[in-house]
């Protein structure tokens, strides 16, 4: 592999050359829109696939849970492999795979063969996202971080706008084995870029706990099973089990890494008071986010009366605004508090949950896309400000680690959201889509007091 041969303390404050910076971004940025594709993708298509597969729609499930337990799983570990061989390395790796487990996905020909393919495609996927913030550090100069990251929001919000359609367009010209063939050009062509411009970001001394791996692989999983199990209101017994077999296996892991140089679940930064709150931050804002995607579609259509295909336009302005406002708050990090950045942001989205949750009863359109574009423009004004914060309140030797906690939070949070309104519907049944933005609201708007007290935090 071609790779710089700067120092990675020296990287992280000159950046590459703007040529070189131009390609490696070029390839991270195709590996993030790839995995948040193909998240969405699977999820539109799959009463498709399960038709032709002809296998129940409830076990067609598995083809996406296989992904999301894979990645949310493999991501701490995957970052602290990183902060051992190498980001660049990881991503390399976990492209490659990615590309691999697509073509399988393509040629599949039963459930458990796309579904072991989609496990092996959500470790690539995880190996993209559990390093790709700590890659754009390495590439952009410390004082235009800001820029990078923004970018990167601005990717992630278009892929979850366009990934619903872009799977009907396909599916409208092609079988659905397409939707993952797709990949492997775009993957090829990211690969080349990545194997000749992505930098150098240098190895650690310590070894990687593989015990340790599988604890935290355990932990997350049983965690988000547990979850899940809340949201579809599965056997109290069950959910409880899972729960304490999360909490053991977390236990038992910081037990096993107490005095470890860079933890695997990253208790050394968490120690730092501008690391913690903006992890929190994230977790909390992100629940806000699932609570809204998820009981939005209820509200639009049980609440609302209106169609699948209207429930889909409407839901757009909100992932649009977020892509649009990405970069611009971006670029006000690299000037202004981040903390300062994401309360506003913040408040903008408790505001606009708040009035999704009052909308009247027979809204017009218009009255609610501005209340969605409202949302938008909240969470896309604090997302690239609080990975800016996050990032740059570790040391570059632990961008590994704390790029792994931006993924985490944001798949934990979206977990608990998600959670939550099951429990809406539980307790308020008709009301619970109103109930749910309500608490999504209050999330929203205790996310946003986390941020601002940053503000009296010391980096």
């Amino acid at each position: 592999m071609s790779v710089t041969t700067l120092k990675p303390t020296a990287i992280a404050h000159d950046g590459l050359p703007l040529g070189q910076r131009g390609r490696a971004m070029a390839a991270v940025l195709t590996g993030v829109a790839l995995a948040t594709l193909d998240t969405a993708i699977a999820n539109t298509a799959l009463p498709t696939i399960a038709a032709d597969l002809k296998v129940d729609p409830g076990a067609s499930v598995w083809i996406v849970n296989a992904y999301q337990l894979a990645v949310v799983a493999t991501l701490l570990p995957i970052a602290a492999l990183g902060e051992i061989v190498g980001q660049q390395r990881i991503y390399v790796a976990g492209l490659i795979l990615f590309i691999g487990a697509s073509l399988i996905c393509a040629l599949a020909w039963s459930l458990p063969t796309l579904v072991a393919a989609r496990v092996l495609q959500g470790i690539g996927a995880s190996a993209l996202m559990a390093v790709n913030i700590a890659l754009i550090r390495f590439i952009y100069p410390a004082h235009q971080l800001g820029r990078g990251v923004g970018l990167n929001a601005f990717v992630v919000g278009v892929g979850f706008a366009v990934g619903p359609t872009v799977a009907s367009l396909i599916l409208l010209a092609a079988p659905w084995p397409w939707l993952f063939a797709v990949n492997v050009p775009i993957g090829l062509g990211a690969l080349a870029l990545a194997w000749t411009a992505l930098p150098e970001t240098g190895r650690s001394g310590h070894s990687f706990d593989v015990a340790g791996a599988l604890l935290n692989a355990a932990a997350f999983a049983l965690l988000v099973l547990g979850l899940g199990e809340a949201a579809h209101e599965g056997p109290v017994w069950r959910i409880l089990l899972e729960i304490a077999g999360a909490l053991a296996c977390f236990t038992l892991l910081l037990r096993r890494q107490t005095g470890h140089p860079a933890p695997m679940l990253a208790a050394d930064l968490l120690a730092r008071p501008l690391f913690a709150l903006s992890a929190l931050t994230a977790v909390c804002s992100f629940a806000a986010q699932g609570l809204a995607f998820v009981s939005l579609p209820f509200l639009f259509q049980h609440t609302l009366g209106r169609s699948q295909v209207e429930t889909g336009f409407l839901m757009t302005p909100w992932p649009v605004v977020v892509a649009l406002m990405a970069p611009v708050a971006g670029r006000l990090s690299d000037r202004y508090a981040p903390g300062l950045l994401g309360g506003i942001g913040l408040a903008g989205l408790a505001l606009g949950m708040g009035l999704l949750a009052l909308l009247p009863a027979d809204p017009s359109i218009s009255d609610i896309i501005w209340r969605m574009a409202i949302c938008g423009a909240g969470f896309g004004f604090f997302q690239a400000p609080n990975l800016r914060a996050i990032m740059t309140s570790a040391p570059p030797t632990r961008s590994g680690g704390a790029s792994g906690i931006v993924a985490t939070a944001r798949l934990l949070g979206q977990t608990l959201g998600a959670a939550l309104v099951a429990a809406c519907f539980a307790v308020a049944e008709a009301d619970g889509p109103a109930v749910a933005m309500g608490l999504g609201a209050a999330f929203a708007g205790f996310a946003s007091v986390i941020s601002l007290t940053r503000l009296a935090v010391t980096p």
